[in-house]
Parts: C-alpha cells; sequence; structure tokens
C-alpha cells in the first residue's frame, strides 16, 4: 500500500533523526531538532560530519520535493515527537490528543462573531500543536502567542511553525511571571497539573496556597483571564478534580468575581486509563461591561469518540446550544 503523505514525511523524519543520533549519541528529540533545522535550511548539514552528510541525502530530497498542507506537517511532527517522548516524558509534557484539539477549534470558532483579527495565547504552548491544530482551523486572521519553559519543547515549537508557515511569536519563560503582550481575545491551553515549586511569584498570585506550595492549574487560570480582554475567552483542557479538590474554594470564590462559566465539556472516560486521569474542557468569558452569564451553562458528557453517530448527537445538541448564546466576540 502507499504511504500516506503523513507517513512518508513522518518516515523521513524519523529516518534522519536516527542518523543524526547515532552520529552526535545525542537523544531522540534533541537529534529531531537537528532533523527539522536541515530540512528547513539546507546549510543546517553543515554540522553534520561527511558520512552522515551522505547518509541524510536521499530522506532530505524527499522530504523536500513537493511541499504540503500545514496539517499534513503538523500530524507527521506529531508522530516523531510521540515517538521521542515515549517512555521518557513528564505527564505535563505529553501533547494534546487530536481529537481535543478539534474539538477546542470548534470551540474556537463558535465563540468568535466577528471578521477581523483574532488574538490567541497559549501559556502552556509545549511543541505547539494544540495551538497550531486551532490556528489551521481558525477562521478570521489571527495573531498569536505561546509560552513554554522548557527549551526542547519550545526549540521544536519554533521549528513546528516554521514547517507549517504559521507566525506565532514565542516567549521562553516561566508563564506563571509577567508577559510583555497586550491582553487577547482568547487563551487556549491544555493545563499544566501539579504544585508550582516557585512560592515566591506564587505570592503575587489570589490563588496562592494558605501554606506550602501552591497548584499550578490554578495560578494558570488566574494568570491567563489577567492576560484575557473583558469579555474574550477562556478555553482549557482541564483535570476532572479541579473543582471538588483542596483550594478548590478559593478557585470557585476567584472565577465567581472575574468569570462566566460559560461551558464545561466532560470528555468521555474510555479517552482514559483511570478516573482520576479524566480530564474536561473549561470554557470561561472573563467579566466586562455588558457581559452576562449563560442563561444555561453548556454542560455536556461526550461519548466514545468511535461512536461516531452519539458523537454527531452531541454535536448537534451543542449548535443548538449556540444558537442561543449571544455573547460572542465582535
Amino acid at each position: 500500500m502507499e504511504q500516506s503523505n503523513v507517513e512518508k514525511l513522518f518516515t523521513c523524519m524519523d529516518e534522519v533523526t536516527e542518523i543524526i543520533q547515532n552520529s552526535k549519541n545525542e537523544i531522540y528529540l534533541e537529534s529531531l531538532i537537528i532533523a527539522l533545522n536541515i530540512f528547513l535550511d539546507d546549510s543546517a548539514q553543515e554540522e553534520l560530519d561527511d558520512e552522515t552528510k551522505q547518509k541524510v541525502i536521499e530522506p532530505v530530497k524527499t522530504f523536500n520535493e513537493e511541499g504540503y498542507d500545514a496539517e499534513t506537517y503538523r500530524k507527521a511532527l506529531g508522530l516523531a515527537v510521540l515517538k521521542g517522548m515515549k517512555g521518557g516524558s513528564q505527564q505535563q509534557h505529553l501533547m494534546t490528543p487530536d481529537t481535543v484539539g478539534f474539538l477546542i477549534s470548534y470551540l474556537v470558532n463558535k465563540l468568535i462573531d466577528k471578521k477581523g483579527q483574532v488574538s490567541i495565547f497559549d501559556p502552556a504552548g509545549g511543541t505547539a500543536n494544540l495551538l497550531t491544530i486551532v490556528l489551521n482551523q481558525l477562521e478570521n486572521p489571527f495573531k498569536a502567542y505561546a509560552s513554554e519553559v522548557d527549551s526542547t519543547l519550545i526549540e521544536l515549537a519554533v521549528l513546528n511553525a516554521d514547517l507549517q508557515k504559521k507566525e506565532i511569536s514565542f516567549y521562553q519563560q516561566d508563564s506563571l511571571r509577567p508577559f510583555l503582550i497586550e491582553p487577547v481575545d482568547m487563551v487556549v491551553t491544555d493545563l499544566p497539573v501539579g504544585y508550582y515549586p516557585d512560592d515566591v511569584t506564587a505570592e503575587e498570585y489570589q490563588l496562592k496556597a494558605d501554606e506550602g506550595h501552591s497548584y499550578a492549574h490554578h495560578l494558570f487560570i488566574e494568570q491567563s483571564l489577567k492576560y484575557v480582554k473583558d469579555g474574550g475567552y477562556f478555553i482549557a483542557v482541564i483535570p476532572e478534580f479541579l473543582f471538588d479538590s483542596d483550594q478548590s474554594d478559593k478557585l470557585h470564590a476567584f472565577l465567581q468575581k472575574t468569570a462566566h462559566i460559560v461551558g464545561v465539556i466532560r470528555l468521555p472516560e474510555t479517552s482514559f486509563k483511570s478516573k482520576n486521569q479524566a480530564k474536561s474542557i473549561l470554557i470561561l468569558q472573563k467579566k466586562g461591561e455588558g457581559t452576562k452569564e449563560p442563561n444555561q451553562p453548556l454542560l455536556v458528557q461526550l461519548p466514545s469518540f468511535k461512536n461516531a453517530q452519539a458523537m454527531a448527537d452531541i454535536i448537534n445538541q451543542i449548535n443548538q446550544w449556540f444558537t442561543t448564546y449571544p455573547d460572542r466576540l465582535n
């Protein structure tokens, strides 16, 4: 069977990455960064020895012989990143699944009712997989920003954006420290979950813990809403236990003061190994002049993504709900 374009590109990426890995004795993801630089710019081969240069000629040529659309590059790179992270990645470095990314893209487009430019920020950008899924489906022109503290992930994110020809401003920093960006229309992110070790920075937050380390996922919500315009939106993948854990009283009070809960979409339980790992999508609107609570928040339990008919029925219900929700970006 003929390879799909995604498989063809992944095979080239993987082959060049493994050649570099064997030559330089680097880990897979670091070798992938070198490989991507070579695909994007032939002069990057100069750092390879002559034998390695010879070995990469054919796969590099195959990779570059025709142009593909952004989604094809994104999916191929996603496979390579997954291979590199397999077995050795921390939980917070795992990529947002494509099915969840496309659902978030759908929600983003539903919440926009304007023809002009939309500004979007992901404060936990990782390899920019989620952000570029959203940008590839966005029906509006955009300004996009992403932040990531991990140097390997942000290098991959920049190369990912370059491959897809997406203009994104990247910040390599702790996302819970101040940013030099104007407030945006929308934050989309997959919330990092766990404790935040920097108690000094956490002191600046309303959602800091009364004692001990604060929850990073709480601080990320507060930080995100700080950088969203009044009336703008926050859409995030959240842990199922977000509103039930200790310190959740503080989170409830903070959200009541600063945001409207537009909806909570529970992802299929079948997508997770255990109930403890279950996740949802939370949609908030930052309070502002003229904003108001929806008459009835969008509360949905998704069926298995494999059940096409049940999913179609749920999407119809969500579409119906949006016909009664007038408060979109305009």
